[in-house]
């Protein structure tokens, strides 16, 4: 298991039980696939640096976890498919 740090932005345009439902789903691809939350942060609403698909706010997670490599997998598959996620970002703490 390797620890990763994982980033991910929400959509501010739809409504608050959608964007519990995404970070939920998120957070149960770790749990589900043997990884454990580290530590999980909501940052709150931020203005993007740049206009994404016409979105120019987004709630930012942060999401610390112990993973292995099939779970970091899934999870990116799962973030690629979810239309409530604006962006994501995964690092591999432990090759630093």
């Amino acid at each position: 298991m390797n620890k990763y740090e994982i980033m991910f932005i929400v959509k501010t345009t739809v409504d608050e039980a959608k964007v519990k439902k995404t970070v939920d789903s998120l957070k149960s691809v770790i749990s589900d696939n043997k990884g454990k939350i580290i530590e999980f942060k909501e940052m709150g609403q931020k203005k993007l640096a740049y206009e994404i698909n016409k979105e120019v706010n987004g709630f930012y997670y942060l999401l610390v976890c112990d993973a292995s490599s099939e779970t970091i997998v899934e999870f990116e598959r799962r973030a690629k498919l979810d239309e409530n996620l604006i962006r994501y970002l995964v690092i591999n703490l432990d090759k630093e």
